[in-house]
């Protein structure tokens, strides 16, 4: 039977001791995707971001998505001072670890076997940061989008947290009209949306489709 992940969040959610509050580490891939992740989630967890995307082409574009993230993150938390504070890791742009994980599927369609891989690699570093750092749970944005696979992204995420022991905060973001919510408050806060996922074979699409 197919999972509901956004009800497996409520129920972490209604669980959590009022008395502490818990950590999150949020690999986040963007300031848009994040935008309502964070609205949704600061008033139960204290979060900080983990932009960690090695995918990304070229790494003008990675600095810039990086540097509007810290922005909107800043913004959000002075237009919210009664949510849990945010904080920001800035991952490293690893660029020749994301070409190793995929080499031999360049051609894979998005949403194929090449996409699987960079999410691996992605939540392998985010699960490998918050068990190191002692966060209590650890999840990503990326289920936020209506292209990206929710089930197949859970299922990784928990396989990859028992691995460094650390709990994968199960979700599906795109629910209850999250996708729709990010938008508005990327326009809410100016935010600069890019046209394509990130790497340079879907930029290659893209440019494929003006």
């Amino acid at each position: 039977m197919k999972r509901n992940y956004q009800l497996e969040l409520d129920n972490i959610i209604n669980e959590l001791d009022d008395s502490c509050v818990p950590t999150l580490l949020l690999h986040s891939c963007c300031a848009p995707c994040s935008s309502y992740v964070l609205e949704y989630l600061s008033k139960y967890f204290e979060i900080t971001i983990y932009y960690y995307n090695p995918n990304i082409y070229p790494k003008s574009e990675f600095e810039f998505r990086l540097e509007e993230q810290k922005r909107f993150v800043s913004a959000f938390g002075s237009n919210n001072p009664d949510n849990h504070p945010i904080h920001v890791i800035e991952g490293i742009y690893e660029d020749d670890r994301y070409y190793e994980v995929v080499k031999g599927l360049e051609d894979e369609p998005e949403r194929g076997l090449r996409c699987t891989e960079c999410f691996k690699l992605r939540l392998g570093e985010a699960a490998k940061v918050a068990s190191e750092k002692g966060f209590d749970y650890y999840t990503t944005t990326l289920s936020i989008s209506p292209h990206k696979d929710a089930e197949l992204l859970n299922r990784l995420g928990e396989e990859i947290g028992r691995e460094y022991g650390v709990k994968y905060l199960y979700s599906d973001f795109k629910k209850r009209n999250g996708f729709k919510r990010s938008t508005e408050l990327s326009e809410e806060y100016g935010m600069y949306r890019q046209n394509y996922c990130g790497c340079v074979y879907s930029y290659k699409e893209r440019l494929k489709m003006q």
